[in-house]
This record gives C-alpha cells, structure tokens and sequence, in this order.
C-alpha cells in the first residue's frame, strides 16, 4: 500500500516539473524584462518595425549579428560571424568590445549571471 501511494506522488511530481520550470522561465522573463529596462532599452526597440539608436532586439536569438535590415552595423559586428545564441548573447552583455573589438555600441557589462540569465530569458520572448 505504502508503496502505491508513493508511486502515486513520484508520478505526480513528475507531471508537474514542466510546470514549474515554465512558471521559472516566466519569473526569469519578468525579471528580465526589468534588466532590459535599466540597460538596454535606451537604444534598442521591442518592436521589430522600429530600430532606434540601436536595432530591434525581436527576434534576436538565433538571428545572425549584423543582418537586421535598416540598420547601419559596423563592419566588425557585419564581419563577426556570430549567431546569437546564448552563449555568445551571455558574452556581449559582459563585454561586447572583447567579444567584437570595433563595434559601435558602448560597452554595457552585465557580469551578474544572474541578470544575464534573465535577460536572455527576456530576449527569447521578444
């Protein structure tokens, strides 16, 4: 009997995991949101008809770095290769310099991994 019972709750558990991992990447994109906000939203839209100082960020991951139309990137970033994953989204908002020396956007350094996972949670939702 016991060994029903806790049979029953393993499987229960189990059905819940991807609830509660969305339910975390929900919370992640949230938070995420508050560190595009304060770092990033200054020069870069939300809105993928609208590029402003900086490109829209719609879309961004998974899209190659350079290659948003209507948008005048430096060569370096043209020139990169780059597609943006997460890794390499987790190594441009730490030092985007480092990553691509001669690009035009100044550097914004988010080193808290904390925070970059959030954002990069965001990003996937835009």
């Amino acid at each position: 009997m016991k060994t029903s019972m806790l049979a029953t709750v393993i499987c229960a558990s189990a059905l819940l995991l991807p609830v509660v991992a969305s339910a975390s990447d929900d919370m992640q994109a949230v938070q995420g949101s508050v560190v595009f906000a304060q770092n990033c939203h200054a020069c870069h839209s939300e809105d993928s008809s609208k590029n402003t100082f900086g490109p829209s960020l719609t879309g961004v991951v998974g899209r190659k770095a350079g290659s948003l139309p209507r948008f005048a990137y430096s060569e370096a970033l043209r020139a990169s290769g780059i597609t943006w994953n997460e890794d390499k989204l987790r190594l441009w908002v730490q030092d985007n310099e480092k990553l691509v020396p001669g690009t035009r956007m100044r550097h914004v350094s988010i080193t808290d991994k904390a925070e970059q996972d959030y954002l990069i949670a965001y990003l996937k939702t835009l």
